[in-house]
């Protein structure tokens, strides 16, 4: 063969190998193609069963999968009498029985990984939902339903028709249980209705859905309404069913915040009775909640917040507002009366019973600004008047920093740390704490008997409880009060140095200086000993040993003083404190009231025999000591 020739043979042989091997593709292209469009979808039934018994931790039966058209590239599949038993730990019968599912599945999609599916038809449906005590949900699938997902997506539903669907739903969690009957039409729109209960208290539901018309928003309507519980949402979605992305208005009057919690599930506590409304907004994965107004029991209200999920864990940030608030309003009724059978049982107490266990919060991080303009005051008269504070949650360590309460006279400012991050059944509790320009009369009405002063004090304390009252009753630290620059009525600064005769037969209208009055707990175990315990008057002075033991505030104290001048009538012996902090008792021991002893102090008046004279104390470098200042 011509040298020239060979070329022209092999350009001749790839054309033709290149022309067989493309047709060779297109022909098996054509074949992949077929075969889709006419795919026998009922090979895929067991495979069906055998995905979904997986997905809900249960042998789930089919009963017919099939399509509806010999040749699609959209084929509509017919999947009829479903049959997905209860997981065992949620009750016997069934998670869902279908009667009849048809959706449309688009085939060339599938072939550039797109699998979006058209819900056609539903109907004779019973869905029964079940949430443990545990948390288990059966709709999350899994053998212990525990497999948590931001489910909420509308896809697929802007053209579904539903005919006679029954939904119940029990939750041991929320105490909450309802049936709703649920029909939907694409120009019809969705309809629900039923009946339940919330904590057992009984409501009708009802939810009314517009057209489903694909790429537009789905305005709906909610309304739960009962004697106990009323709420009412409206608003629109961004996709029929699409609760990823809405915005609506809601309302809501309850008996108890707890109530309305048992909805929403934002972790709220029980009150006196609500009356809220909110602009509530979800977008990009966060809840916005705006334009919060409303009163709870007598107090008012009003904020913003909004909570987003970040690695699983839920992000806050807010501010509240009370125009007016009483803290018996954030308490239920049961709650307050705990309260009172707890008074009356253990007296009066300074340090509040407020419940901080933060246990239960462990995927919710965040800050909470809130602010009360004016406290009223509740069963009984109170000094404090206004309230501030930031709250930041960080992984089950509340900081409540920086914190102001305004008294009636000076404030009270610092911070709180409740720290239960290793899971302990009862947090670490740190408070400091600083009381500046306050006075006797404005903190325990001391003016009415003639007595005030400044008042100033500092708290350092550590321990550990689930109630502030506890943790100071097992504390380590120091209590510090110092009050000065006061007057009292010159009798009794005459009785505090067992002057009987001045403290007798002094005149009433009579005043003497308070120099100093200043008392430090050094605080262990929840035990604090007076290191000093002093009262310093222009006329006498009084000192004192012993300790107060908390939680119960009891008072065991022994007082001795002595007058600063020539005294009329002085008693010798000394006197006991007991009773508590807030109802305290003088006990004046038999040996110091006895004849003989008052006798002896008639004697030495009569005989003129000196007396040891108290001399001033040096009350500005005893206050540095005890409060700093």
């Amino acid at each position: 063969m011509p040298s020239s020739l060979v070329p022209q043979a092999m350009t001749f042989s790839l054309s033709r190998r290149t022309t067989i091997l493309l047709s060779a593709g297109a022909v098996l292209l054509l074949a992949l193609v077929l075969l889709l469009a006419t795919f026998p979808v009922g090979w895929l039934k067991g495979r069906a069963e055998r995905q979904l018994g997986e997905r809900f931790g249960t042998a789930v039966r089919i009963g017919a999968l099939e399509r509806e058209s010999g040749f699609s590239f959209s084929p509509v599949i017919r999947v009829a009498d479903v049959h997905v038993p209860q997981q065992p730990w949620a009750g016997r019968g069934e998670l869902a029985a279908i009667g009849l599912l048809r959706v449309r599945v688009p085939v060339l999609p599938l072939l550039v990984g797109r699998g979006d599916v058209d819900a056609l038809t539903a109907s004779d449906i019973r869905l029964n939902l079940v949430r443990a005590a545990d948390g288990r949900a059966n709709w999350r699938g899994g053998k212990d339903g525990d497999n948590d997902s931001d489910a909420g997506g509308g896809a697929g539903f802007a053209g579904v028709r539903i005919e006679n669907a029954v939904i119940r739903y029990r939750d041991a969690v929320q105490r909450r249980a309802f049936t709703l009957s649920v029909t939907a039409d694409p120009v019809a729109g969705l309809s629900a209705r039923g009946r339940g209960t919330v904590d057992g208290a009984p409501v009708t539901l009802r939810v009314r859905g517009g057209a489903m018309a694909p790429g537009r928003p789905w305005p709906f309507e909610a309304d739960i309404a009962g004697a106990a519980l009323t709420m009412a949402a409206k608003g629109s979605m961004a996709a029929p069913l699409d609760t990823r992305a809405l915005t609506f208005r809601v309302t809501a009057r309850a008996d108890d915040l707890k109530r309305i919690d048992r909805i929403i599930e934002a972790g709220l506590f029980g009150t006196q009775p609500v009356a809220l409304a909110a602009d509530v907004r979800r977008a990009d994965g966060a809840w916005i909640v705006q334009s919060l107004t409303g009163t709870i029991g007598r107090s008012r209200l009003n904020g913003h917040i909004s909570a987003r999920k970040v690695d699983g864990r839920v992000k806050l940030d807010g501010d509240v507002r009370f125009a007016a608030l009483d803290f018996e309003d954030l308490a239920s009724d049961e709650g307050n009366a705990r309260a009172r059978a707890l008074e009356q049982a253990e007296g009066l107490r300074l340090v509040p019973n407020t419940r901080i266990n933060i246990g239960k919060i462990d995927r919710t991080d965040g800050r909470i600004g809130v602010r009360v303009d004016r406290i009223l005051g509740g069963r009984r008269p109170s000094s404090l008047r206004d309230l501030s504070g930031v709250l930041h949650l960080d992984r089950r360590i509340l900081t409540v920093e920086p914190l102001r309460i305004g008294l009636t006279r000076g404030a009270i400012t610092g911070k709180v740390v409740v720290n239960q991050r290793d899971g302990q059944p009862a947090p670490r509790v740190t408070i400091a704490l600083d009381m500046t320009g306050s006075s006797i009369a404005a903190l325990v009405g001391g003016g009415e008997a003639g007595i005030d002063a400044r008042m100033d004090a500092r708290v350092r304390l550590t321990g550990v409880g689930s109630t502030v009252r506890e943790a100071v009753g097992r504390s380590d630290g120091s209590i510090g009060i110092v009050a000065r620059n006061g007057v009292l009525p010159a009798k009794i600064a005459a009785l505090i140095g067992f002057d009987v005769g001045r403290g007798l037969l002094g005149r009433d209208e009579e005043r003497a200086t308070l120099r100093c009055a200043i008392v430090r707990l050094d605080m262990r175990g929840g035990t604090g000993t007076f290191a000093p315990l002093l009262i310093d008057t222009s006329a006498s002075q009084t000192r004192g040993t012993g300790a107060v033991s908390f939680p119960n505030e009891a008072i065991a104290a022994t007082l001795t003083g002595a007058p600063k001048k020539d005294a009329l009538l002085v008693v010798p012996g000394y006197i006991t404190a007991r009773g508590t902090i807030r109802e305290p008792e003088v006990v004046v021991p038999p040996q110091t009231k006895s004849v003989g002893n008052v006798l002896k102090a008639i004697g030495r008046a009569i005989t003129g025999h000196d007396e040891v004279l108290a001399t001033d104390a040096d009350c500005a470098t005893l206050g540095r000591k005890t409060i700093g200042r």
